[in-house]
């Protein structure tokens, strides 16, 4: 173990440099500006902090699980993944990066503290200077050392079936769905949750009786690739699957099953990612996935391979995640596109050819009750989305970055004209263009405009950390950055009161048009 402490303003120093230790410190001059803290998986803030605003935790045990890592949850001051950044002043930034995985970055008054967990040594890299090109310098370590597994294309433009139906999709709606996509051109349709038996049985359920390989082959005689979502790491808490593989659950010290979160089909247990006869079934479904005819992966809640547990195999809690993710790689072969959602950062990195880099976008702006009562920055809502994905893009170089997708439709959408165009603007500036937007719910000029975003290939210049121009237009993101004041309210009425408004806004539309689409002959 090597623990060493560097002053970064050093004349005598040469930056940027690597330093080899378990722990390092960077000695600041005085105490930032603001702290850059990196969020651990695509949905956790990532954002330029006031150091001097005190830490408050997520509320609600459901989402903190699910949204934050776990170790660190409770810190009192800010604690980041991997890479932190102290702002000096308006023109010299301290950046201090782990080039291996399991590193934490935090910050305590005027000291940058890097770390890795169980004390084990590994690279950092300490650069000073511009924002840019901090940001810059760490990318390209990164990439000496990961690769990359973006193409030089750029990523694909999709249709996702999420934010429209949810998980209530059945075959009548996609085979609509399908047909009322016309000539619009998007590269892939992709099929998202609600297909399966359930998380952990991938098979076709009963609302798809002609099979997923039926369904591959009708998206694909539209000249389209065919893609769908799967979630290999999490199950739920009383599932058949966990009942029938009981050993393949994560457990904890005390023997208990690893709390992952909670998702759509209840509290989630997370498979032990180093087990080898997980590794077996992970290898053996995705061939089974990519043998249907899917090239396109929607791969979600991936944190879970990489929470605090104690595992089959004695492996650092990033590296098991990293591994598992190798062997869903080899098994889909290198021409299938991998997207990470709900996925630690650089454990995908060389792997993955795309990754979520904010929390989910929704058709409104943000949800009161979850995000300001429950103090929780990462759940659904495009302010949300926009704040941390904003915060991710210096990872272009690296993978490409996807910001959820794009709404066009004014049904079913509670955001203002100037919000939607934000969004717009930002995948304008990631190029990972996606949309949900059920065809038949789009106006002729709704329509017109998705056309038009598909088919765009505007000139980015960014003009400052939140200043961009688009064609010679300005767009300025700097008031969806602020994170709301908090208020108190009980965690449980925030809870419901949010569960009501995720109902009513977002999951009861996708219902009434799958039991409507059941009627189509």
């Amino acid at each position: 173990m090597t623990s060493l402490a560097i002053n970064p303003t050093d004349p005598s120093i040469n930056f940027p440099q690597t330093i080899t230790a378990s722990s390092l410190t960077l000695r600041l001059p005085r105490p930032p500006m603001k702290f850059y803290r990196h969020g651990w998986q695509s949905w956790t803030l990532t954002a330029w902090m006031d150091p001097t605003e005190p830490m408050t935790p997520i509320r609600a045990h459901q989402t903190r699980a699910k949204d934050e890592d776990a170790p660190y949850a409770f810190s009192d001051h800010p604690v980041g993944a991997w890479v932190g950044a102290a702002e000096i002043d308006d023109s010299q930034i301290v950046l201090l990066g782990a080039l291996d995985l399991n590193g934490r970055v935090e910050l305590i008054n005027d000291e940058m503290r890097g770390f890795y967990e169980d004390n084990d040594e590994g690279r950092w890299l300490v650069a000073i200077g511009e924002e840019n090109k901090v940001f810059e310098a760490y990318a390209d370590e990164l990439r000496n050392k990961y690769g990359t597994a973006k193409s030089e294309s750029g990523p694909p433009r999709v249709w996702c079936s999420w934010y429209s139906l949810y998980n209530t999709i059945n075959e009548p709606v996609i085979d609509k769905v399908i047909r009322g996509l016309g000539d619009l051109p998007f590269d892939v349709i992709q099929l998202d949750d609600g297909w399966q038996i359930s998380l952990g049985e991938w098979d076709a359920n009963k609302k798809f009786p002609s099979g997923m390989q039926a369904l591959a082959e009708k998206i694909h005689k539209t000249n389209r690739r065919a893609g769908l979502w799967l979630s290999p790491f999490v199950t739920p808490r009383n599932s058949r699957f966990a009942k029938e593989h009981p050993d393949w659950i994560l457990r904890d010290d005390a023997g208990n099953p690893v709390y992952a979160g909670i998702g759509w089909s209840g509290d989630l247990s997370a498979l032990d990612s180093s087990h080898p006869e997980v590794l077996d079934w992970l290898d053996q479904t995705i061939r089974k996935v990519v043998g249907w005819g899917f090239s396109y992966l929607k791969l979600d809640f991936l944190y879970a391979a990489a929470v605090p547990g104690r595992r089959k195999r004695n492996l650092p809690r990033e590296t098991a995640c990293r591994e598992a993710m190798q062997v869903i790689r080899n098994a889909a072969g290198r021409d299938a596109y991998l997207l990470a959602c709900g996925s630690p950062i650089l454990p995908m990195l060389g792997i993955c050819n795309g990754i979520r880099v904010g929390p989910d976008v929704a058709p409104f702006w943000l949800s009161r009750p979850l995000s300001v009562w429950l103090n929780n920055p990462n759940n659904p809502g495009t302010q949300n989305a926009i704040r941390t994905s904003l915060h991710r893009l210096w990872l272009k170089d690296l993978i490409h970055v996807d910001p959820d997708v794009a709404y066009f439709r004014s049904r079913h959408n509670r955001m203002t004209r100037e919000q939607v165009g934000l969004l717009h603007d930002l995948i304008r500036i990631t190029s990972f263009k996606a949309t949900s937007d059920l065809p038949h719910w789009l106006t002729p000029k709704e329509r017109a405009g998705l056309r038009a975003f598909l088919e765009e290939q505007p000139e980015i210049e960014q003009i400052s950390r939140y200043q961009f121009k688009i064609d010679g237009r300005l767009v300025d993101f700097a008031p969806t950055i602020p994170l709301p004041e908090p208020v108190r309210v009980p965690a449980r009425l925030a809870l419901n009161a949010g569960l009501v408004q995720t109902a009513v806004y977002e999951f009861i539309p996708g219902l009434l048009e799958s039991q409507r689409s059941r009627l189509i002959k």
